[in-house]
């Protein structure tokens, strides 16, 4: 059972067990999940991942080795960034209810949910080991005109202000917005301030700013009054932003670099 389940995790208790029956005596599901359970296997909802493509796997695994023995301290002169949405309303597949046969559609009982989550807001943000950096609201697609605007007015002087010797560095994925000329242009007219760190592509992963969109998604859920329209929305992160805790973000930023390097 334990090579079946090494060959192919996505094998059902049936599957399992009716292998088993051609090998000895009949034997149902029961005592199949027995010896499972015995040697440590559960039946668990995987993990999600990006599908990430042999050619970028192998340009995350070059990243991994360039940079393998910064220091947190290197780290420190990275300033993170990235985009992320948040919606007005939640699907929840995981929600569940006590309810009697006949009462699945008392007015107490069904989730509601509209279409596209209620919309949504758009934010970009950025932050390094030293401090939060803005989160500016995006009002409609990031296009590179846009993030033209984003740079100039909130990455070159939160830049030049943390790294006034030119020794930081600034992250950004490869968004098609962030790889657009004018944008590598106005990059290079700056590159005495200081240098645009080379990103791996499709890492979300490494970028420890995904755990703080994370900090603010909850704290969203948590609020006692949630937001009923999409203004109260980006009030309301903003503010959880802003309150963001310093031994928070610097935590993320030690213990992010501890496990890449791991």
């Amino acid at each position: 059972m334990g090579r079946l389940i090494q060959a192919d995790r996505r094998a059902s208790l049936t599957e399992i067990t009716h292998y088993n029956r051609g090998m000895q005596q009949s034997i149902c599901k029961a005592t199949t999940r027995t010896p499972l359970r015995r040697m440590g296997y559960n039946s668990r909802t995987p993990h999600r991942v990006p599908l990430i493509s042999t050619t970028n796997r192998k340009k995350r695994l070059q990243f991994a080795r360039a940079h393998q023995n910064r220091t947190v301290e290197d780290w420190k002169n990275v300033a993170w960034s990235d985009e992320s949405r948040f919606l007005l309303r939640h699907s929840d597949g995981r929600v569940r209810i006590w309810c009697k046969q006949n009462e699945n559609m008392d007015p107490s009982c069904p989730v509601t949910t509209v279409q596209a989550g209620g919309g949504g807001v758009m934010v970009w943000g950025m932050f390094s080991w030293h401090t939060l950096g803005p989160l500016v609201p995006i009002g409609h697609r990031l296009n590179a005109t846009a993030y033209l605007s984003i740079v100039s007015d909130h990455v070159h002087p939160f830049m030049t202000t943390m790294y006034p010797s030119s020794d930081g560095y600034f992250q950004q994925d490869n968004a098609p917005c962030h790889k657009a000329r004018i944008i590598s242009n106005g990059f290079l007219e700056h590159d005495n301030e200081f240098t645009v760190l080379k990103w791996t592509p499709q890492s979300p992963d490494l970028n420890p700013i995904e755990h703080l969109w994370d900090v603010v998604e909850r704290e969203l859920r948590a609020l006692d009054v949630h937001p009923t329209n999409l203004h109260q929305l980006q009030d309301a992160i903003l503010s959880i932003w802003a309150n963001i805790s310093k031994e928070c973000f610097q935590h993320l930023v030690e213990c992010h670099i501890e496990l890449r390097q791991f």
